[in-house]
């Protein structure tokens, strides 16, 4: 596929105004056109990069070649599956569905139609540039992703909101698709939904703990990866790597080259998208992926308790 490929986002709202920016930045793609609800706020997005803005969905498939949904998490599913009728290849930000039978679907009808579905676990490529992969399987892994408290995402808890992308890494850490539950402890404060949750996890030996929680005035981000020979403790707010372990990390923060991966995740994951759809080969994070991160969560779910 030589042509430029016309790009859309569905969602108007902050991060889907970051992803537009990527297609925008992106070369062989044209960001085309802009979805949401709202088609004031739609057209207000699309005009800043030339674009046109929608409120009517199948009008705005008819524009594009491939897409972005970053609308709420509940709608994914649905708008997912109308592009994917469309013939559309589709990134859709995480959880790729609300239920598995509904993620199944959607991998499924991808398949019929020959088109691509990706999901937005971006902080599989930071893991992936710091060669986490390569490695053996940690013995524990910690993991805390704490947050100011934002409205945007408070459809859902914070367990599909943000601990979903550790969920990723531990699926990817581990090659293990399910979870037990070891301990759990969850809070509600600003809505129906856990705000914060610390669980301890046994995946395939490993226990891992992970800490999410949209409800911090200081906000802190870090992996530990714990090794028979030593640790790995990546900080990702203050940008440092201590490594015990005899094998050195493959990236670092501080390189005068810094990988794409690792200095815009999200720029990398809209690049490897495009890249994709171009070549034919199978995206590096697709929807049986998003569907393996799906069904961790939904087990923490079944744990708090709705």
């Amino acid at each position: 596929m030589d042509s430029i490929l016309k790009a859309g986002v569905a969602g108007a709202g902050v991060f889907g105004g970051y992803h537009a920016n990527k297609y925008v930045e992106a070369e062989g793609a044209e960001l085309t056109a802009i979805y949401d609800l709202d088609w004031e706020r739609a057209e207000e997005r699309a005009k800043g990069h030339g674009a046109r803005g929608f409120d009517d969905f199948a009008a705005f498939l008819e524009e594009i070649d491939v897409l972005t949904i970053a609308t709420p998490a509940t709608t994914h599913a649905e708008l997912a599956s109308q592009a994917i009728a469309a013939g559309k290849h589709v990134l859709v930000e995480k959880p790729i569905a609300m239920t598995t039978p509904e993620a199944d679907a959607l991998i499924d009808q991808a398949a019929e139609k020959g088109v691509f579905i990706q999901v937005g676990h971006q902080e599989r490529y930071v893991a992936a540039a710091f060669g986490l992969f390569d490695r053996e399987v940690p013995q524990s892994v910690r993991s805390r992703r704490m947050n100011r408290y934002s409205p945007r995402a408070g459809d859902v808890s914070v367990v599909l909101d943000l601990m979903i992308h550790d969920l990723d890494l531990l699926a990817q850490l581990t090659g293990r698709a399910e979870a037990k539950v070891l301990s759990i402890e969850a809070k509600k404060e600003k809505g129906i939904h856990a705000d914060y949750v610390d669980v301890t996890l046994d995946v395939g030996g490993v226990e891992a703990q992970l800490i999410a929680s949209r409800l911090e005035t200081d906000p802190t981000r870090d992996l530990k990866l714990v090794y028979p020979d030593g640790q790995i403790h990546l900080d990702f707010l203050d940008r440092s790597v201590a490594n015990t372990t005899p094998e050195p990390v493959a990236a670092d923060f501080n390189s005068a080259d810094l990988p794409l991966a690792l200095k815009d995740p999200l720029a990398f994951g809209t690049q490897s998208f495009l890249a994709a759809v171009r070549s034919g080969v199978s995206p590096v994070v697709p929807g049986q992926a998003g569907r393996r991160a799906l069904a961790m969560a939904l087990t923490i779910e079944e744990a708090i308790g709705g």
